[in-house]
């Protein structure tokens, strides 16, 4: 018999035992130990059953002799199998009874379809990943060793002084590199700060509607959720007084407020900063997609005029892309120690080469060329939408178009009836989130969020057709059976 025939023969030789080898574990001794021990703990070997010797295994197994004494040694060790003085070795007489394999839990995480209208895609640049790409290898080549330790908890140096120039050039907040955390994104910023800030059972003001990400996140921290409406200048401070003076947090949306797109009035930020002051709460202000505005000038964050009371949350998610997973915090001075306190007892942050790489590019002009770039192209975006909706849903759809952002929202008339907007969506096979679906307290008419930020322009205006086509059939059914 040819030798290869015999080889391939022994590694697929199933033995008296039920066991079998799984020659993805480096090293002979630990291939047996590993098959033995499973063998044995899920009750395949029966408590007191004699194994084979040695020798006899090595060679039904096709090892070397010294790798079953090794693993006979390392059952031994784990008072699996028990000698006996001339007898040989056998299973250990007393064991654990062996447990089923449980089947995992039924877990409902939804991935959203990369489909006309999804939230958070956006439009990649080859040539960006390819610089991305060859920055992070030469990091990687060049780490110095304490490069290669767990640093500090803030994060990259380099990084968190890359974000100290693009806030203060572009979003109006001065703040000094000290004060900056690098973070895995924006719900696990928000999440560290409440955290480190709050106790369980604390108040917080929430946009209604708002931002179901962060709702979900809040809600996980066992904080009480004050829903606060939101009007054609932000959310309204009044009301939120109304429900709930004394809560110790609140969270918004001023320069793009998600969903409805609408500006906080200047008006509205120093009322909410005042309120802030007298409650000693703190604002946490979630500026997730200001870098993509078409006309005018940047707008000023809120943390630029009340950086004492404002934790500013950033990402790099959508001026690059979601899937790198970074994003970052800038905490006032007087709360620093507290959040990186809980920080370092918690994680450190994203992989160090690829938080350096990035501010490599910042640092050259790479990332600001690129977002100049894909402005005038998510407005074409924008635009084709709202076009396509006028064109072909005027009476059936309010559109909302904002001056900057990835999404706009377009929602039903009044009266339109309960469930109309899931079904609409479903006939019109888009993938978006539901304005009901962002309300805490439902109120007025369903509606549509449209991410525009990640497709072809001719998909978004096919979409859109397709959107208004939907609900023109459904809103006519509907009031056919009236």
């Amino acid at each position: 018999m040819p030798k290869s025939a015999t080889t391939s023969r022994r590694r697929n030789v199933v033995l008296a035992l039920p066991i079998r080898l799984d020659r993805a574990i480096r090293g002979q001794s630990q291939q047996v130990h590993a098959a033995l021990r499973s063998a044995i703990v899920d009750g395949l070997l029966a408590p007191g059953l004699r194994l084979p010797s040695s020798r006899g295994l090595a060679e039904q197994l096709g090892v070397r002799r010294n790798a079953i004494v090794a693993a006979y040694e390392a059952l031994l060790s784990d008072g699996l199998v028990e000698p006996r003085h001339g007898a040989g070795t056998y299973v250990a007489a007393e064991l654990p009874a062996p447990q089923a394999a449980a089947p995992a839990a039924d877990l409902d995480i939804r991935i959203p379809a990369r489909r006309p209208f999804a939230l958070g895609v956006t439009l990649v640049d080859p040539s960006l990943l390819k610089r991305l790409a060859a920055a992070s290898r030469r990091r990687i080549a060049q780490a110095a060793p304490d490069e290669l330790g767990y640093g500090d908890p803030r994060g990259s140096l380099h990084l968190r002084t890359q974000v100290a120039h693009y806030l203060a050039a572009n979003r109006g907040v001065r703040c000094d590199p000290s004060c900056i955390l690098i973070v895995s994104g924006t719900q696990h910023g928000l999440r560290l700060c409440i955290d480190a800030l709050l106790a369980p059972g604390d108040a917080v003001w929430f946009e209604d509607p708002g931002y179901v990400a962060s709702r979900h996140t809040l809600g996980t921290t066992g904080a009480k959720l004050v829903p606060v409406p939101v009007d054609g200048e932000g959310i309204v401070v009044s009301a939120g007084e109304s429900a709930d003076r004394k809560a110790r947090a609140a969270y918004v949306t001023p320069s793009h407020q998600f969903p409805t797109g609408v500006a906080m009035s200047m008006a509205r930020r120093i009322a909410l900063l005042d309120w802030a002051r007298r409650a000693d709460a703190y604002i946490f202000e979630d500026d997730y997609d200001s870098e993509y505005r078409f006309a005018g000038p940047p707008l000023t964050a809120l943390a630029g005029i009340g950086a004492e009371r404002v934790i500013y949350l950033g990402t790099f998610g959508k001026t690059l892309f979601a899937g790198l997973r970074l994003g970052y915090v800038v905490v006032p001075p007087a709360l620093v120690a507290r959040v990186v306190g809980a920080r370092a007892a918690q994680d450190r942050f994203p992989p160090v080469f690829m938080q350096d790489a990035l501010a490599d590019l910042m640092a050259d002009g790479v990332i600001s060329a690129h977002m100049r770039r894909m402005r005038p192209r998510y407005r074409q975006a924008r635009d084709a939408v709202a076009e396509a909706l006028a064109r072909h849903g005027r009476d059936v759809l309010q559109l909302a178009a904002p001056s900057q952002g990835l999404h706009l929202l377009a929602t039903l008339p009044p009266g339109a009836p309960k469930g109309a907007a899931r079904l609409i969506r479903d006939r019109a096979g888009v993938e978006c989130r539901l304005l009901s679906d962002a309300r805490i307290v439902q109120r007025g008419p369903d509606g549509f969020i449209l991410g525009y930020s990640g497709f072809a322009t001719r998909d978004l205006a096919n979409a859109a057709r397709e959107l208004a086509r939907a609900a023109k059939e459904v809103l006519s059914a509907a009031s056919r059976g009236r």
